[in-house]
């Protein structure tokens, strides 16, 4: 008889069935957006903290220059020596002192100005003071050539070149990092379920292996299917509870969008950026709730199904050739304390994947770079992630990289699985030895 579908059910109800599992469930999604809320508050009181500085300024230039901010208020010196106004600023606690000098030519009076702080100042604050001072001394560096204000002002504008897609859609800046940081998350999702479930077969085996109770299992079940029962019933366990951390998720979405007010079908309805007009009319410039709606409706654009349904593929795949090797460990030694020689290299290919799927994605999405990794089965559950939120055929991942990507993934579970099978064939009943690599590999060829 078929002992597979007995054990599967067993590790998959002790899984559910176990107390930290349930709360962490549950309480999971409700810390994340806890934490979520907590950061976006602190991250507003900091940005509500406003610099005090002073400005001693005994030049000619820079009289309108400094002008009070959001973040930023200036105070000015006058009338005073400089010690005077550096024991003012200390003395009332302001952030710093600019001081700006008298000499007969702007240069000389940027070369010579100073900003004093009790510490080394925000590198934010020394980019705002250099602007002003860059941008009055480009000013002047024109004027000395014969170029007026005006023309100077005109000159200095900001520009944006106008990008649309080959359908008369308009593109925006940012959109395919932005994809690339979704698809990173259910990318870096994988990589903890891997680590943490992974963990959870590893210590499993141990704990049976140690408690002897293998060897009365052993005599009724084979090694293989005790392997796959474990393996497969954790990572239906995880399914589950991702399942249930995405309705979870779905439902504080919408309390979010309730408490609020935010209607979701007006993404969808509003006044849409065009990025050119007909004839030889000048783009009209996108006003803030534009400019948000725009992104709104480039984030609904995500095939968010698909993903999710590809992040099922991947995370199961994935999980199914990490863990057999978690399987494989285990049963091959007596504590954790002995598993710490093994676990790094197993981890090694998912940071891999996280930190070089990010650059490579960013910067390009099709390149060979990310391309490769998002074949190689010890990376793609990761970094094929990072890239599907683009979509799949034209303009995104092309169908073939996907299609052998998976059957990459399936042809090295069986193999991992077969060489994992050896290992914990021989190592679930051996005792009292600290084994090594060169042990495992002797394991595999018996």
């Amino acid at each position: 008889m078929n002992k597979l579908p007995i054990i599967i059910k067993r590790e998959y109800l002790a899984k559910v069935r176990n107390k930290s599992f349930v709360i962490m469930t549950f309480l999971s999604p409700i810390l994340m957006v806890a934490m979520v809320v907590l950061i976006a508050y602190l991250t507003k009181i900091n940005d509500n903290q406003k610099r005090i500085i002073g400005v001693f300024n005994e030049s000619d230039y820079f009289s309108n220059d400094f002008n009070t901010t959001e973040s930023t208020s200036y105070v000015l010196f006058k009338d005073v020596s400089l010690q005077a106004a550096k024991d003012s600023t200390a003395h009332m606690g302001y952030y710093g002192l600019l001081h700006i000098p008298y000499e007969d030519e702007l240069e000389k009076v940027a070369a010579h100005s100073y900003f004093y702080t009790k510490e080394t100042p925000s590198s934010s604050v020394l980019e705002q003071l250099e602007h002003v001072f860059q941008a009055r001394l480009r000013e002047r560096r024109l004027q000395d050539m014969g170029v007026s204000s005006s023309e100077f002002a005109q000159m200095d504008k900001k520009y944006e070149i106008n990008t649309e897609t080959f359908e008369g859609e308009q593109n925006l800046k940012g959109v395919n990092e932005i994809k690339a940081i979704i698809g990173g998350g259910f990318g870096y999702l994988i990589m903890m379920f891997i680590i943490i479930y992974g963990g959870f077969v590893m210590r499993s085996v141990i704990e049976e292996k140690t408690s002897r109770i293998i060897e009365v299992i052993i005599s009724s079940v084979k090694p293989f299917q005790l392997m796959m029962g474990k393996i497969i019933g954790t990572s239906l366990a995880g399914i589950t509870q991702f399942a249930i951390w995405i309705v979870s998720a779905t439902l504080l979405l919408f309390v979010a969008f309730a408490i609020f007010d935010i209607d979701p079908t007006t993404l969808n309805n509003g006044a849409e950026v065009t990025g050119g007009m007909a004839g030889n009319m000048m783009p009209s410039v996108p006003t803030p709730n534009q400019t948000i709606q725009a992104y709104a409706q480039e984030l609904f654009k995500i095939p968010w199904a698909m993903l999710i349904c590809f992040f099922v593929v991947y995370f199961i795949l994935g999980y199914l050739i990490y863990s057999s090797i978690y399987a494989a460990i285990g049963a091959a030694v007596d504590n954790e304390t002995d598993t710490q020689q093994f676990i790094f290299p197993i981890i090694l290919p998912l940071m891999l994947a996280i930190y070089v799927g990010f650059f490579s994605v960013f910067s390009n999405p099709h390149g060979p770079i990310a391309v490769g990794f998002s074949l190689f089965p010890l990376t793609s559950p990761i970094v094929m992630l990072m890239r599907l939120p683009g979509g799949i055929g034209e303009g995104g991942v092309p169908i073939w990289e996907l299609v052998v990507s998976i059957l990459l993934l399936i042809v090295t579970f069986l193999g991992i699985v077969w060489f994992a099978a050896k290992i914990y064939r021989v190592g679930i009943l051996m005792y009292g030895k600290k084994p090594t690599y060169k042990e495992l590999f002797k394991w595999i060829k018996y």
